[in-house]
């Protein structure tokens, strides 16, 4: 999806991974809570931190900034899991995002977002919805739906038991 397909004005739930500010779209968001404990499941990816308890439900946490190339997150009391779905195969997969921080719910319009940077075609800024300029301050627009790869959602799919959106809610 590229930027020129933004244009209505749409809510984000920004956060942030170190010193940079990242934004989902709101309506990929179930909830944002406090660190909790996390078990650590084997062979699994470093991004992969483990599993939580959500209501009765199994589902996988991944350290955001790890899966970005930064530093493991230190936590602190801001440390929070924000809990999103993500498509894949017309499947919908839960999945806790390890954040430093939540900064706020915030209006953007198609105005103030820029299409993502073409860096070349070594990396891959697919993931990149748009960048969304507040003021002199950007911020990383994410499409959570291509942050992960096929291989990396089985991967937190067995994890999780194969809970799917539905069980979930129904856990809820």
């Amino acid at each position: 999806m590229s930027v020129t397909t933004i244009n209505e004005t749409t809510q984000y739930l920004t956060f942030k991974l170190k010193d940079e500010v990242f934004a989902l779209d709101i309506s990929k968001v179930r909830e944002v809570m406090d660190f909790t404990t996390v078990t650590k499941v084997p062979q699994t990816p470093d991004f992969m931190v483990g599993v939580i308890n959500l209501r009765g439900s199994v589902v996988p946490v991944v350290d955001m900034r790890l899966k970005f190339g930064m530093s493991k997150t230190e936590k602190s009391v801001n440390t929070c899991i924000i809990i999103v779905e993500i498509m894949l195969d017309g499947e919908t997969t839960v999945l806790g995002a390890l954040a430093d921080s939540v900064q706020e719910v915030m209006d953007l319009d198609p105005h103030q977002i820029e299409p993502p940077p073409r860096i070349g075609t070594r990396l891959k800024t697919k993931f990149i919805k748009g960048m969304g300029k507040r003021g002199d301050q950007f911020i990383i627009i994410l499409d959570i739906d291509k942050v992960f790869t096929a291989e990396e959602l089985a991967i937190a799919d067995d994890m999780g038991g194969g809970i799917n959106s539905d069980q979930a809610v129904a856990a809820a």
